[in-house]
């Protein structure tokens, strides 16, 4: 899984910058994106980024940015909105996260995501895929109990949603930026009503 960011591939040119990392990426929606941002100002530990659900890890390419939209574009000709389920709580070494449901669909457009290209390829990507919305990257060791404890008492607002838009995003320097958007068949409807946030107030973490 692609719960860090991997660095960026060693550059042809030597002493040439690297060059930025591309990902495809499904947003969660408004109430959830909205908890979990809230959380990690409550928890004081951050994540990359906005909330996303990598589709494929960040990956450099030769193609430019037109032969990439184009390749994307056709990878996913005629891709339906789909429903993504929310598992829970799963944690790395100083990394906390919300795992999504691996489920045929979704590993199916990750693989098609996998063969745009030609790409560098992240170690977790393949068999080693998992979906998720990371909550915190870097938790120091001392802290990472205490916090894992808090974080196991709260309950995420809801356990699935739609997802009706894919994007390709690029990031240099730090910076990511949304390059194009890939509307889904059947996506833009309005979805089911979510259910009330259920979490439990966790007490403020240690100053990560």
């Amino acid at each position: 899984m692609a719960a860090s960011e991997p660095a960026p591939a060693a550059s042809s040119h030597p002493g040439a910058p690297p060059g930025p990392l591309f990902s495809l990426v499904a947003w969660p929606p408004q109430a959830l994106d909205t908890w979990l941002r809230r959380t990690q100002e409550r928890l004081n530990v951050r994540g990359f980024g906005a909330p996303h659900l990598n589709l494929r890890a960040p990956f450099q390419t030769g193609l430019s940015a037109p032969e990439l939209v184009a390749a994307f574009r056709e990878a996913l000709r005629g891709e339906a909105a789909f429903e993504v389920r929310v598992k829970g709580w799963k944690r790395l070494p100083h990394v906390f996260f919300l795992e999504c449901e691996p489920s045929p669909h979704l590993l199916d457009l990750h693989a098609r995501a996998l063969g745009v290209g030609p790409s560098s390829r992240a170690p977790h990507d393949g068999a080693g895929y998992t979906p998720h919305l990371t909550l915190a990257l870097g938790v120091l060791p001392w802290a990472e109990e205490e916090l894992w404890a808090q974080v196991q008492a709260i309950k995420p607002p809801l356990d699935r949603f739609t997802v009706n838009v894919l994007s390709l995003t690029r990031e240099e320097r730090g910076e990511v930026q949304e390059m194009h958007t890939f509307p889904l068949e059947g996506g833009g409807r309005p979805g089911e009503p979510e259910a009330p946030s259920q979490e439990v107030e966790p007490d403020l973490a240690p100053d990560l």
